[in-house]
């Protein structure tokens, strides 16, 4: 237990000092900040967090498909209220508080934890093979600034790459090895290539709308001299590979800091690092909205049907919720 909660104390510490070294480098340029923060229009700022709406619907298809697929089918609305819910435990230090928050709820639907937990993984893993795929041309920009066709030929082999780990037969392979190796029960259903399919289509048009918001952002205070198609792929590419790279600092809740930093190296060459850096904070906090805004909207389903409520407050209503017994395998 001292061991865990030195773990956690560390991951808290590092998350502060990543955030502090965020708004250190803000603060020391604020002044240019400031002034390109005020060339964002209302109604830009307004249209970016519209667009900015579309990631999460996008990514709660895509977790409900996984979930039917693996055998619990649910409604839309319980699964929004599941999912986005269960989603801020990402803003927690450490690398599984959404997926055991979803779990959790998911039981009183009857979906075995099993289950929840293993279309949580593949939520997010699949999340961010895609944000590289959609990421990969953005890569120019960090390797060679953009110039050099080869570079992006080169970069390109990477694809078939990552399209392999999609397979589905590799999937169900990774899945069943996981579940053995934590000694657990192997599902009673295959993942389909079909579910897959949609699953990547829905996250890849996610990233791209995430990108889009960042690109309304960006031409908000582009320079009238800034290249149309860089600004494009800083945004629009190089927001899914930040993002989908910061998927994978466990110790940093939501990949707070690093999404910011890449972003800012991907950007800042294109429209100036001050520029930059006020288009990642307005970024950040239309991403912190929409995932606050849905998640209200989830715990206010949830909670009006007995999802998040305990035993106490169920039995003083007369409310009668079965959990499966069996869900916790």
């Amino acid at each position: 237990m001292n061991r865990r909660r030195l773990l956690t104390a560390l991951r808290v510490l590092l998350a502060l000092l990543v955030t502090a070294a965020v708004v250190f480098a803000v603060a020391k340029n604020w002044t240019e900040v400031s002034a390109d923060l005020r060339r964002m229009s209302a109604g830009t700022v307004v249209l970016a967090a519209l667009v900015g709406c579309l990631p999460p619907m996008l990514t709660v298809l895509a977790w409900r498909r996984l979930l039917a697929d693996l055998g619990s089918p649910i409604h839309l609305a319980p699964a929004g209220g599941i999912f986005f819910v269960g989603q801020l435990g990402k803003y927690v230090p450490g690398s599984v508080w959404a997926i055991v928050a979803q779990a959790e709820m998911a039981t009183r639907l009857h979906v075995p934890r099993r289950r929840t937990a293993v279309t949580g993984l593949l939520n997010v893993g699949l999340a961010a093979v895609c944000g590289f795929i959609v990421g990969i041309p953005s890569l120019r920009l960090l390797i060679s600034g953009g110039e050099g066709s080869a570079t992006g030929w080169v970069l390109l082999l990477l694809l078939p790459l990552l399209v392999l780990v999609l397979w589905p037969p590799l999937l169900n392979w990774a899945i069943a090895l996981g579940l053995r190796v934590l000694r657990r029960e192997p599902l009673e259903h295959r993942l389909s290539g079909r579910a897959v399919l949609f699953t990547v289509v829905a996250f890849c048009a996610s990233w791209l709308c995430s990108g889009l918001s960042v690109y309304l952002l960006a031409r908000a205070v582009a320079g009238p001299d800034t290249d149309g198609g860089r600004l494009v792929l800083a945004t629009v590419s190089g927001f899914a590979l930040a993002a989908a790279t910061s998927m994978f600092t466990f110790v940093l809740p939501a990949g707070v800091g690093l999404r910011e930093g890449l972003l800012v190296l991907l950007l800042g060459p294109v429209i100036s690092v001050p520029a930059a850096a006020a288009v990642v904070v307005v970024a950040r906090f239309l991403t912190v909205l929409a995932d606050v805004v849905f998640a209200l909207l989830g715990w206010t389903w949830a909670r009006s049907h007995h999802l998040l409520t305990s035993r106490e407050v169920r039995a003083h209503e007369h409310v009668v919720v079965e959990e499966d017994p069996a869900g916790s395998g």
